[in-house]
C-alpha cells in the first residue's frame, strides 16, 4: 500500500505527500509518528509570538491609539494630554508632545516631516515636527470629537474622524487648514487608506463600513458588515484586496472583499477588540482585545484564514501597533486594581506601560 507523509511549509502548515509503498504491519508505527508530528506543529503554531519586554512610561492619563513612523523609527503612544515617543532602535523613551487636552490618534506624513494628533477635548488637530517633536500648529475643527486619524498619501490629506459629529474633517498637509468635512452617517472608528484614492472607515454604531473617495471627498459606498457587530479596528491587504475588521459584539474578525463589500468569512477572537493590524510579510493578522489576549490569524489565501495563536497580553491592552521591520507588536495599558472587581477600571498609579511581543 502507499503511505503519505506530512510535509511542513514555512509556517508549519501540513501538506500530504505520497512517498512510497510500505508493508501493512508498519502502518500503526507510521501513524504514531505522524501523530507526534501533528502535535509538534500545533505547539509551534501556539507559540508564534512571545513576550519580549516592557517599557515604562510616566504619568497616569488615559490612552488610545499607537502609531509608528517607519522612516524615523519612532513609536508614538497616546497618553492623556501627551504623546510619548519611543525610539524603536533602542526601545527607550526619547521625547514627548505635550500640553494637549485629550489625545487620541496620531497620523504620520513623512513627505512634509509632520505628525498630526487628534486632541479630542479641544476639537482640534495638533501638528508637530517628526524630528524635534515640537508643536508647529493647532488646527481648530468644525466637527466635534476628533478621534481616529489617518494620512491618505493619494490625496495628500489628513482625515480626522469625529465621533461626536458622525463625520470627518479633511486637513491639507501643506497649508495646515481644514479644507472640507464629510458626513458619514454614523459614528466613525478606525480607518485605513488603500493609497489609491479610497479610504475605508468602520461605523461602530451602524455595523457598517463606508468607502470614501478621496478624489471627491465624498462617501462612495456603504457596506453592511453582518454578522459583524460594533466594528472597531480595520486594516487592509492590498495584494488580495481584502479588509480585516474587528467586531466587538460578536467577538469576531470579518474578512471583507474591498471591491464588493461582501463579508467572506468571520473568525472568533477575544472580547473587547480595538486595534487590528496586518503584517504583509508574514501574512499574520493581529486583533488586540481588552480581555488580555491578542488573537493571531494566518492568511493562507485570499479567502482562507485560521486562528493560529491566542497570545496572552495584559488586561485592557487593546490598542496596538506593528513594526513590519522587526515584526514586533506594541501594546499599551496601565495596570488595573482588580481587587475592586474582575472588570475594574481603577488604574494603579505609575503603571502605564508599553508591552512588546516578538516573533519566535
Amino acid at each position: 500500500m502507499f503511505i503519505y507523509c506530512l510535509q511542513l511549509n514555512t509556517f508549519n502548515h501540513l501538506h500530504l505527500i505520497k512517498i512510497k509503498t510500505v508493508k501493512k504491519h508498519l502502518v500503526p508505527l507510521l501513524l504514531l509518528v505522524l501523530s507526534f508530528a501533528g502535535n509538534a506543529v500545533l505547539k509551534a503554531q501556539s507559540n508564534l509570538y512571545t513576550f519580549d519586554k516592557s517599557i515604562a512610561l510616566p504619568g497616569d492619563g488615559g490612552y488610545d491609539y499607537l502609531s509608528i513612523d517607519l522612516v524615523n523609527r519612532h513609536l508614538y503612544v497616546s497618553h492623556g494630554t501627551s504623546v510619548n515617543v519611543i525610539d524603536l532602535k533602542t526601545e527607550t523613551v526619547v521625547g514627548s508632545i505635550d500640553n494637549m487636552q485629550g489625545v487620541h490618534g496620531i497620523a504620520i506624513a513623512n513627505e512634509v516631516n509632520k505628525g498630526f494628533i487628534t486632541d479630542g477635548k479641544n476639537n482640534a488637530v495638533v501638528v508637530f515636527d517628526l524630528l524635534t517633536f515640537k508643536t508647529i500648529a493647532t488646527i481648530p475643527l468644525t466637527l466635534k470629537g476628533p478621534d481616529g486619524i489617518i494620512y491618505d498619501p493619494y490625496s495628500k490629506k489628513v482625515l480626522a474622524f469625529c465621533g461626536d459629529a458622525d463625520g470627518c474633517s479633511v486637513i491639507d498637509i501643506h497649508d495646515l487648514k481644514e479644507s472640507a468635512t464629510i458626513q458619514l452617517g454614523g459614528g466613525p472608528e478606525f480607518a485605513v487608506s488603500d493609497g489609491k484614492g479610497l479610504v475605508y472607515n468602520n461605523l461602530e454604531d451602524k455595523n457598517s463600513m463606508v468607502v470614501i473617495d478621496t478624489k471627491t471627498m465624498k462617501v462612495k459606498a456603504t457596506y453592511p458588515l453582518a454578522p459583524c457587530g460594533k466594528p472597531t479596528g480595520i486594516t487592509l491587504d492590498p495584494a488580495t484586496n481584502r479588509i480585516f475588521t474587528g467586531c466587538r459584539d460578536n467577538k469576531g474578525m470579518s474578512i471583507v472583499d474591498a471591491g464588493t463589500g461582501k463579508v467572506i468569512t468571520t473568525l472568533p477572537i477575544g472580547a473587547g477588540v480595538d486595534a487590528v493590524v496586518f503584517d504583509a510579510a508574514t501574512k499574520l493578522i493581529f486583533c488586540s482585545n481588552a480581555d488580555a489576549t491578542t488573537t493571531i490569524i494566518k492568511q493562507n489565501s485570499a479567502d482562507d484564514y485560521q486562528v493560529v495563536q491566542t497570545l496572552t497580553t495584559q488586561y485592557r491592552a487593546k490598542t496596538m501597533a506593528l513594526d513590519p521591520v522587526t515584526h514586533k507588536i506594541y501594546l499599551s495599558a496601565p495596570k488595573f486594581d482588580l481587587t475592586a472587581g474582575a472588570n475594574s477600571r481603577k488604574v494603579v498609579p505609575g503603571s502605564f506601560t508599553v508591552y512588546v511581543y516578538k516573533m519566535n
